[in-house]
Formats: structure tokens, C-alpha cells, sequence
């Protein structure tokens, strides 16, 4: 199924699969569709999470002490399509777990339990011909990431092998609540949507936006904005029973 966006701007909710426990992390991706998330990005807890901040890192941490593999985020994958047939799902990794499942039957994996795309971290478009060509074979939509230091060559070359959306970072760094956007920003979605455009390829913005105000501002620029950290604490702050209902009226107040 091919990624959409209810409205503009779109939006995609990251969690950490496995924090607190599966069971929550499936209710709390409900809770998010149910309140305007058009994609949830699921991530795969990794043991060495170097692109994160603190905060999902020791989301990961907690979830890999829980021994929280690939397969049981699939799973998760699995009852949200089940249960939410036109969410967007994403299955979002560094490449070592992918890695060690291996590429193919990663990739068929990925397409059984329902997702409609890949975000690998780590995975640069220059090293990415096996990764695509098994994406491509599963009918599965690559996403990879674009950050403002990227010449023009390279966002050409990152819009021309994603599908479903372009990742735009908002900054150079890792990911982490901001209080306001950075400059970088607006420029690098400009800069892209030269090569996006004739594809008809959206771009979705993310590390650092947190509030209502910052999605507003995206929406002028870019076609979604990716909430990761400031969900992540939430959940962290909340006790397994209220985690829910707290991502969701937090994104119906994003919307709001």
C-alpha cells in the first residue's frame, strides 16, 4: 500500500518498539493512528543507537534489556495492519539487525507482516544496490535520510531511490526535542524539492519537532513532520497504563 498523508502536514509518529513492553508499544501506536498519525515508524531497539539522543537511547536500552528482537517488532507490524489497514507502517533500524536476519529475508519478512516501507539509519545511498533491489522486490517503499551538509548530487540521489518520502533532517546531530526549528531547515526541503518534485515525492521533516507550533511551521515547507523524542519521553513519563491515552491526545493536540 503506498504511503499517504491525510492532510498537510502529515504525520509520523516514531516509537521504540518494546518500551515499555510490546503490548503497549502496539496500543500506543493505535492510540496515535486514532488521533491523526498518518505513518507510525517502528523502531527496532539496537544496542548501539549512535544516531539517537539520549532519550531513545534509553528507550532502546530498556527494550533490548527486555530482549526485544527484529521478529517481535514484525510482529507489532503485523497487528497493526490487522487492526488499522490504511495506517502507514515503517519499519525504521540501524543495518546490523537487518543485517543478521539478512537483506532478502528481511525484506519478505517486512512485506509479510504488512509494513509499506524501510528506514535504515545507517544505510547510505552510495552502498544501498543489494538493500534496493530486495526492497524493490518486495514492493517496498526505501526511505532514507537527507541532511542539510548533503551536496545537491547526493539529495539528487537520495530522492531518485526513496519511495513513499523523503526523510529531510532538520539539523546536523542526533535526535532530540528542540525549542525551536533550526535555520537548516526550510533550506534543506527547498534544496530538495528540485528532485522531489518531478517524482511527486514527499518530504517529511524531522529530529527536534515537538510541539503544535513547530508542525505548523513545517506545514508551510515540507509535507510532514516526524515526531521521535518528544513521544518517546512522553512514554517514558507515563506508566504502561496511560502511555495510550497520553501519545494520543498529545497528537490530537499536534493537529490541534
Amino acid at each position: 500500500m503506498p504511503i499517504t498523508f491525510s492532510r498537510k502536514p502529515g504525520l509520523i509518529a516514531y516509537l521504540t518498539a518494546g518500551d515499555p513492553d510490546l503490548g503497549t508499544t502496539r496500543d500506543i501506536a493505535l492510540a496515535a493512528i486514532d488521533n491523526g498519525a498518518d505513518v507510525i515508524e517502528l523502531g527496532v531497539p539496537f544496542s548501539d543507537p549512535l544516531a539517537d539522543g539520549p532519550v531513545i537511547q534509553r528507550a532502546s536500552e530498556r527494550a533490548v534489556a527486555r530482549g526485544v528482537r527484529l521478529s517481535d517488532v514484525l510482529g507489532v507490524a503485523s497487528e497493526l495492519r490487522k487492526a488499522r489497514p490504511q495506517c502507514g507502517i515503517v519499519m525504521f533500524s540501524y543495518v546490523n539487525p537487518v543485517v543478521r536476519m539478512g537483506m532478502k529475508p528481511f525484506c519478505a519478512a517486512a512485506r509479510d507482516a504488512g509494513a509499506d516501507g524501510v528506514l535504515l539509519t545507517d544505510m547510505i545511498v552510495e552502498e544501498a544496490d543489494e538493500y534496493l533491489s530486495a526492497m524493490h522486490d518486495n514492493n517496498l517503499a526505501p526511505v532514507f535520510l537527507a541532511a542539510p551538509t548533503s551536496p545537491d548530487v547526493r539529495l539528487k540521489a537520495i530522492a531518485q531511490a526513496s519511495r513513499g518520502f523523503v526523510y529531510a533532517i532538520s539539523r546536523v546531530g542526533i535526535t532530540g526535542t528542540q525549542q525551536k526549528l533550526a535555520d537548516d531547515a526550510e533550506h534543506l526541503v527547498r534544496r530538495l524539492r528540485a528532485f522531489t518534485e518531478p517524482l511527486k515525492l514527499p518530504i517529511a521533516l524531522g529530529f527536534g519537532i515537538s510541539n503544535a507550533e513547530h508542525v505548523r511551521t513545517v506545514g508551510k515547507f515540507a509535507d510532514a513532520a516526524v515526531i521521535g523524542s518528544a513521544l518517546v519521553a512522553l512514554i517514558e513519563q507515563s506508566s504502561p497504563a496511560e502511555a495510550p491515552g497520553a501519545v494520543g491526545k498529545f497528537i490530537a493536540g499536534l493537529r490541534g
